[in-house]
């Protein structure tokens, strides 16, 4: 069975809280409420843009009203590739692991039509196996079903998997379906939601070195040469 790496989008892949925060702040300044900063934006992030939201009038001490949602996603849908970039060393670090063999599959709470045009538009989606979205499946993560079904997707097995994340979610989902988690540093979430996680990577050598421990190739046996 090839080795199969599960990935986070936002946070771990793709920095994608400036197009975030961009959409956040009009749809904020609509409403006569006031705008967030960048990194108040990055600690709402990873439980789809619903819950976004919500967190974001919530913090401005109301609720979402009935248009707001359909209004964000109008607008976060014209600028999602705006100034999202993948973070340095990203492209190459997955072309590596294609060419050695593993599978990608990328697992986020994300819509999935909008996951696979920005991984489109930073050349990213040829390389994945599978892609699953926050509305791919009947659940998202943390629940661990979301994994497995994007996991299967990619033709994969707990056993020969390793999911990478900035957040709790991809702890706990991957805890839940059998599959070891790597924690990366450089996303939104803080190094308190790590816990459990089998590693910590802070950068991308370190998170090689992780999947390689958590997740070794399969050395075929060496058949002995009888000589006749």
């Amino acid at each position: 069975m090839a080795r199969t790496l599960l990935l986070d989008l936002d946070g771990t892949l793709v920095d994608t809280a400036p197009d975030l925060a961009g959409s956040l702040n009009r749809l904020m300044v609509s409403r006569g409420l006031a705008e967030f900063s960048p990194r108040e934006t990055e600690s709402m992030i990873g439980d789809g843009v619903t819950v976004l939201v919500g967190r974001a009038f919530a913090a401005r001490g109301g609720t979402p009203d009935e248009q707001a949602m359909a209004d964000f996603s109008r607008d976060y849908g014209a600028h999602f590739a705006d100034s999202s970039r993948a973070y340095p060393g990203v492209p190459e670090f997955l072309r590596d692991r294609v060419a050695e063999g593993w599978r990608l599959a990328v697992c986020t709470n994300k819509t999935e039509a909008v996951a696979r045009k920005l991984l489109e538009s930073l050349d990213l989606m040829s390389l994945l196996s599978a892609i699953g979205g926050g509305d791919s499946f009947p659940v998202r993560k943390p629940d661990p079903a979301h994994l497995l079904a994007t996991l299967r997707l990619a033709g994969g097995d707990p056993a020969d998997a390793v999911m990478v994340g900035d957040h709790a979610n991809d702890v706990h989902a991957a805890h839940g379906a059998g599959v070891k988690a790597v924690f990366v540093t450089w996303g939104y979430g803080p190094i308190a939601m790590a816990a459990g996680a089998e590693a910590i990577a802070h950068d991308l050598p370190a998170l090689l070195e992780a999947i390689e421990r958590l997740v070794p190739p399969v050395v075929p046996p060496v058949v002995p040469r009888i000589n006749s």
